[in-house]
């Protein structure tokens, strides 16, 4: 099983919210997301959880790419454009710092057209746990 198929199987939440995992390097990820209406607030566009779970599925896979089980311990997220349904929104995690416990990775959001929507930053926990995993795509 390569990392893509494990975070594609057993990340529900984001599989359930549309999220797609398409490309998983060593220190780089990117997942999509089509906005559609469940995803919009009470104001009218997409709601700030959609763009965080969309973020946390491509942190997850630089955060584990090197094959050691990781786990967010802090995120910081900065919203910069809106997004409205039939947008599809665009996550790409590039890691900043591969410390042997506490990794580092920066993911930017844009939309379709290339405009920047969000910014999230993000330090993990990489326990003394080996995935079982293969390969990463």
């Amino acid at each position: 099983m390569t990392l893509l198929e494990l975070l594609s199987r057993n990340d529900r939440f984001a599989a359930n919210s549309g999220c797609i995992l398409k490309e998983i390097r060593e220190g780089y990820a990117r997942a999509e997301l089509v906005v559609t209406p469940e995803h919009l607030n009470a104001g009218g566009v997409c709601q700030g959880g959609a763009f965080f779970t969309l973020a946390d599925i491509a942190l997850a896979a630089v955060m584990n790419c090197h094959r050691g089980l990781t786990f967010g311990i802090e995120n910081n997220i900065m919203f910069l454009h809106s997004a409205k349904a039939g947008d599809t929104l665009i996550a790409e995690a590039t890691e900043v710092y591969n410390h042997h416990k506490i990794p580092y990775v920066d993911v930017r959001i844009t939309n379709q057209h290339g405009d920047l929507c969000c910014v999230v930053t993000g330090l993990a926990y990489r326990k003394d746990t080996a995935l079982p995993i293969d390969g990463l795509m």
